[in-house]
């Protein structure tokens, strides 16, 4: 599916003003060059690292988890997002944004042109904070070295950091997500844009506008 297709998304997604949508030379440049298909990985270590965390104690959120949740998707995919950490969903399940927040990801990725088997899904923190609590800075930091082991094995072309959590642990600040989103960084080398967490959006609806704006960010930077 092409970015030039993507009316119905978009008026799925709840946007209801027309949005100019990327130019169609961008678009094919994003979804069928050489430079936009997925690079191979080696899957056997991915699956060897998620392994690793099962059983993990390095923090106290292995104590009340039902599942570790890793992260999914394809393997040297070109876009990774990064969320914050698990929901009661995804803690049932072992998979990261299959709830409700999930279904909205999903959407927002078919708007780009992909599905969810040609990015990678990922959180800052693998196993769920009780009571849907945001994570705390000791735990993500427990997490670290899994977040950064996949960043490098997958190897995308461009992270996009889901909600503020996400946003801070990789761009090393503090900062607002409102001051940090719709600007490019880096991480590991790898091109950074923060932007809204779905669950955010479900809150807020009337900032999809903003997040759609950051994604044709990301799509022209795939462009390039």
């Amino acid at each position: 599916m092409r970015p030039r297709d993507l009316t119905r998304y978009l008026a799925d997604l709840g946007w209801r003003d027309p949005i100019e949508l990327p130019p169609s030379k961008e678009s094919s440049a994003v979804v069928g060059s050489e430079t936009a298909q997925p690079r191979t990985a080696t899957t056997s270590t991915l699956e060897a690292l998620a392994r690793s965390t099962d059983g993990c104690t390095r923090c106290r959120l292995s104590e009340q988890r039902k599942k570790v949740v890793f992260g999914e998707g394809g393997e040297g995919a070109v876009v990774m997002f990064i969320g914050e950490g698990p929901g009661a969903e995804e803690d049932r399940t072992g998979r990261p944004f299959v709830g409700q927040a999930g279904h909205l990801l999903d959407r927002m990725i078919r708007a780009m042109g992909f599905d969810r088997s040609r990015v990678y899904i990922a959180n800052v923190v693998k196993c769920r904070p009780p009571g849907n609590r945001d994570p705390k800075d000791d735990e993500i930091a427990a997490c670290s070295g899994f977040l950064d082991r996949q960043i490098e094995l997958v190897a995308p072309q461009v992270i996009v950091a889901l909600g503020r959590f996400a946003a801070c642990r990789l761009t090393g600040t503090d900062k607002p997500l409102g001051a940090l989103r719709g600007r490019w960084s880096r991480y590991r080398g790898v091109p950074l844009l923060a932007t809204y967490h779905p669950a955010y959006l479900l809150r807020n609806p009337g900032d999809k506008r903003k997040v759609w704006d950051d994604l044709k960010l990301v799509l022209a930077k795939l462009a390039q």
